[in-house]
């Protein structure tokens, strides 16, 4: 890559991330130094508030630093075309993640001798109209909320520096350190479960074999952003559907998405995104 060309793809990088910190980072940071209720309107809104962040950072500087139409109609049809996904990742995303969340938890009641709970299936066999909330409110807050930036903006230009192994687990761990500032909300599962704990080590480590998931999945599915949304998707509302989950169960989780992600790339191979528009 020329010089001047890295150089301006780094500049929009730390401009990425910057925004997307600054914006999450101080929007939490403010819920938690507020000490409000969760319950509480102004809690509630800068906690939904700053899950946009990296959506809302990545199209910004997507609408800044581009002033080609053609490219950003590209970018809102590799968000919404179900076509560019093929059939086994359709597979992959609708029933092999969530059949690993089930697996992690039958692993941990085997072992433990305890059968699972499963009390939000049961609510939901209660209540039905529960489903459809946890459909539409799962792909509004996370995946769309913050795949537009995540993978949609941010992994491009991380490909083009070092490769897709090296992008996804940077963006890995960027993503579990942005994470952060929940367990200092009250109100929140991770305040709950603490900081420093055994919830807290494998919560930010999922997100490192997940992002080597979403890239693989991009590359082979002509730049998808919609495929890292649904992926993103599958993975917390297979957790949800399996609530609650104990720390152990989540642990088996994080081994057996590290086990897929590490299988896609020593066994199926790296391929760089392809440039369909």
């Amino acid at each position: 890559m020329p010089e001047t060309v890295a150089g301006h793809k780094g500049r929009e990088l730390a401009a990425f991330f910057g925004l997307t910190f600054l914006w999450t980072w101080g929007l939490w940071i403010a819920a938690a130094l507020s000490r409000a209720d969760v319950t509480a309107t102004t809690w509630a809104i800068a906690y939904h508030l700053g899950g946009w962040g990296p959506s809302a950072a990545g199209v910004f500087l997507l609408y800044r630093t581009s002033k080609d139409r053609v490219e950003r109609r590209s970018f809102w049809r590799r968000v919404v075309d179900v076509r560019r996904i093929s059939a086994a990742w359709y597979l992959v995303i609708l029933l092999l993640i969530p059949a690993l969340a089930f697996a992690s938890v039958f692993v941990d009641a085997l072992i433990a001798g305890t059968a699972p709970e499963f009390l939000m299936l049961r609510d939901i066999a209660a209540n039905p109209l529960l489903l459809v909330v946890l459909v539409v409110l799962g792909l509004l807050l996370g995946p769309i909320s913050e795949e537009l930036g995540w993978r949609g903006f941010a992994l491009d230009r991380l490909q083009a520096r070092w490769g897709a192994l090296a992008a996804s687990l940077f963006l890995g761990i960027a993503w579990a350190l942005w994470h952060l500032p929940l367990f200092f909300m009250r109100g929140t599962s991770q305040y709950a479960q603490g900081l420093g704990s055994r919830f807290f080590w494998v919560f930010l480590a999922i997100g490192v074999p997940l992002s080597v998931l979403m890239t693989w999945a991009y590359n082979r599915n002509s730049r998808s952003i919609l495929s890292a949304i649904l992926l993103h998707w599958a993975m917390n509302f297979s957790l949800n559907l399996v609530y609650p989950i104990s720390d152990r169960a989540l642990f088996y989780y994080l081994v057996l998405l590290s086990i897929l992600a590490a299988g896609l790339v020593l066994f199926v191979g790296r391929r760089e995104p392809e440039t369909s528009p």
